[in-house]
């Protein structure tokens, strides 16, 4: 991966499996702390959020694996670029959020 390689991940227990552990330090991969209650700051949480939704939007709905495995890579392709950067320019406002909530809900 690089050495500028961070592995981010939203805290949940299977992350912090002792194998999955195990794996990363093999790997010589770092962990980004980051705080359970903010999922809503990862930006790829959005970004899967538009993709399900285009899916679900689909007719006829895709009703096999390779026809779900086209439609996602459709429509991954799909996403406006300026949608992602939107996200991207978010993140300051929504890093005050969070920081302003204690780590609480946010309207994020």
């Amino acid at each position: 991966m690089g050495a500028e390689f961070l592995f981010m991940d939203d805290n949940a227990r299977l992350y912090r499996a002792n194998i999955v552990d195990e794996c990363l330090q093999s790997e010589d991969m770092i962990r980004l702390d980051w705080t359970a209650y903010s999922p809503y700051l990862n930006p790829i949480e959005h970004v899967w959020d538009m993709l399900a939704r285009r899916i679900a939007a689909c007719k006829p709905p895709p009703f096999c694996l390779p026809e779900l495995r086209r439609a996602l890579l459709d429509e991954w392709c799909n996403i406006p670029q300026d949608q992602i950067d939107n996200l991207i320019l978010s993140m300051p406002r929504r890093c005050k959020a969070c920081i302003a909530s204690s780590e609480r809900h946010t309207p994020y």
